[in-house]
């Protein structure tokens, strides 16, 4: 994998114009060697000499003279083209995926507050009840993050069903949590289910992607993933693995702050024990 290269991907969204022009350039010429000057690659690019050295920087290196050693440094290696197409075979493909998924991991860094998710493990560590709902990929996520949540000690369900999420959200009080889970933070059902959490008194928690969404105001704790649209939004799988990673956080932190629940998830992993075969 050519890592600069995955950088400028990375970073692309935070260039100002000129900067977009040097990486744009990189980007159709992927796996060459400069051999340019700063001079001529600045007027290749149709950018400024200083443009190029601000690029470089931003990509860790301390100029345009460090940048060319660890391009050309990195040529031999397959440069992986952002989208997927018709000709790509399957390891292309999955190469292509992965890099999907890194550059979500990084992006939700970015994105997601420290201070939210603080918040969070406090709500759901101290919660009575806790319901997670979600609807298509975000209810797997939910299901996912309920089996964790019960592991740690938490009296945690998760409900896929609208039916199923209305009934459930309409029993909680104050002292339970309910979080709802939605990529686009605009699914009705999910929205209108923490609408009513929230009206009994319930803690409301959110992970999605957008921040103007309508589960926004509906929320009281907000853990904001990936803002980026997926690239190949039929299967999503870079926004689902984010919310994972966001979910095993919150639940390592549950488990570890407690020495009670620790003991607890020891105890569930040696009954799980008896569970398997042993030959």
């Amino acid at each position: 994998m050519n890592r600069t290269l995955l950088q400028a991907q990375l970073m692309y969204n935070d260039m100002g114009r000129s900067e977009k022009k040097v990486a744009d350039w990189l980007f159709s010429h992927s796996g060459e060697v400069l051999p340019y000057s700063i001079t001529d690659f600045a007027s290749k690019c149709e950018s400024s000499e200083a443009t190029i050295v601000r690029f470089s920087k931003r990509l860790g290196c301390s100029g345009y003279k460090d940048l060319k050693i660890t391009l050309a440094q990195e040529h031999e290696k397959k440069v992986i083209a952002p989208m997927i197409t018709s000709e790509d075979d399957c390891f292309s493909i999955f190469e292509k995926v992965c890099n999907d998924a890194y550059m979500s991991l990084e992006r939700t860094k970015k994105t997601l507050s420290a201070g939210s998710m603080t918040n969070a493990v406090k709500a759901i560590s101290s919660a009575r009840r806790v319901v997670l709902i979600g609807l298509g990929t975000s209810a797997q996520v939910a299901e996912d993050a309920s089996n964790k949540l019960l592991r740690a000690g938490c009296n945690s369900s998760a409900y896929a069903d609208t039916h199923m999420q209305a009934i459930a959200v309409s029993q909680l009080r104050a002292g339970d949590v309910v979080v709802g889970i939605s990529q686009s933070g605009s699914s009705k059902d999910i929205v209108e289910a923490m609408k009513m959490a929230r009206a009994h008194g319930a803690t409301t928690i959110s992970i999605t992607s957008k921040e103007r969404s309508p589960i926004i105001r509906q929320s009281d704790i907000v853990l904001l993933t990936d803002t980026e649209e997926t690239r190949h939004s039929t299967l999503g799988l870079n926004s689902h693995i984010s919310r994972l990673v966001v979910i095993d956080a919150l639940c390592y932190k549950i488990v570890y702050q407690n020495s009670a629940t620790a003991h607890s998830v020891g105890e569930s992993e040696a009954e799980l024990q008896s569970k398997r075969i042993i030959e």
